[in-house]
């Protein structure tokens, strides 16, 4: 069976071009546009890592990891963040928020596969 991977990202394009990299790699992908569904859409999916952007319209990715990491059902599923912020000290912010892995944007897609599969 497939890795089931939820992809919260509010940037059409960004989110499109992530899922196309996990479909094309077997992973069953669930693309999440507004970060108020994520933790709702990550319950009903039960996915084997949440791929989730920092900087969302509504709510914010650190938010939602903290929020996830204390939820009983979600809180062992992996989180890989990826942010255009990539200042001094947020990776360490965002580590502390629960997150297990940090990708700084734009993304190549050789350290992405890395890092997916590393937390799978």
């Amino acid at each position: 069976m497939a890795k089931r991977i939820l992809v919260v990202e509010d940037n059409d394009l960004n989110r499109k071009l992530f899922c196309d990299v996990l479909r094309s790699q077997g992973y069953a992908v669930e693309p999440v546009a507004d970060g108020l569904d994520a933790l709702e859409r990550a319950r009903q999916f039960v996915p084997n890592l949440v791929i989730m952007d920092i900087q969302l319209p509504n709510v914010s990715g650190l938010d939602l990891i903290e929020a996830a990491k204390k939820d009983p059902v979600l809180r062992a599923i992996p989180v890989l963040a990826v942010t255009a912020y990539a200042g001094k000290g947020d990776e360490d912010r965002i580590r502390e928020a629960g997150a297990e892995g940090y990708l700084a944007k734009p993304v190549s897609i050789g350290p992405f596969m890395a890092a997916v599969r590393a937390l799978l």
